[in-house]
């Protein structure tokens, strides 16, 4: 199970790396566009259409990395002080009880909505004659197909620490402390010492945290 756990991990940390990059596209087609509209004076008609289908792309298919990273919003005042069994009790009824009905319905309702949208080749009506916006369509069931797939890893996460009393290994990516490594790296007013000092500082912090959040 452990294995599936980390494969999952693995797949929608992927996913997320790989469709972050469509920030850089975002901020391209802007900078473009803002140069045609001001100093060309030619703006395009389907920009609006294009920023948000790129922004809505980006923020959808970032839902299973953002879950596979536990970072998605809770109130956490009260579960952070929980002990890990209870916590992932607590987990495990809500993902049976919303999480997997909730996502399933958005797989189940966003193909039907997207292949509708195919069927009648449905183009924006934001400005004349605009853009296809049926293959945009078909990133709702496709985001939730991955977050789908990371919320099985989820419950199977959730198991196995109702049976160990621990929270199995969650694969980690970006962390605070690379953050405050980089940026002490270079600095003339940091001697190495402060910066290895400051550096576990931040990793003690960040130890603490996913103590409490039953992840340590």
């Amino acid at each position: 199970m452990n294995r599936f756990v980390l494969f999952a991990d693995r797949v929608s940390t992927w996913t997320g790396k790989a469709v972050a990059w469509l920030i850089i596209v975002l901020m391209l087609v802007v900078c473009v566009e803002v140069f045609k509209r001001y100093i060309l004076n030619n703006p395009t008609a389907w920009i609006f259409d294009g920023t948000n289908m790129l922004y809505g792309t980006l923020f959808m298919m970032a839902g299973a990395y953002t879950l596979a990273q536990d970072g998605h919003v809770r109130g956490d005042f009260l579960y952070g002080n929980m002990r890990p069994r209870v916590q992932a009790s607590l987990d495990l009824a809500l993902f049976l009880l919303f999480f997997i009905p909730g996502i399933v319905s958005l797989v189940y309702a966003g193909w039907d909505y997207a292949t509708e949208a195919y069927k009648i080749n449905e183009h924006s009506s934001v400005t004349v004659d605009g853009p296809p916006i049926w293959p945009f369509k078909y990133v709702i069931p496709l985001a939730g197909a991955f977050v789908l797939f990371q919320g099985v890893a989820e419950i199977i996460r959730c198991i196995i620490c109702l049976k160990t009393g621990e929270w199995p290994e969650r694969l980690a990516d970006a962390e605070e402390i690379d953050v405050v490594g980089e940026q002490l790296a270079n600095s003339q007013y940091v001697d190495e010492d402060a910066r290895q000092r400051a550096i576990a500082s931040a990793k003690n912090i960040d130890e603490m945290a996913r103590k409490r959040m039953g992840e340590g």
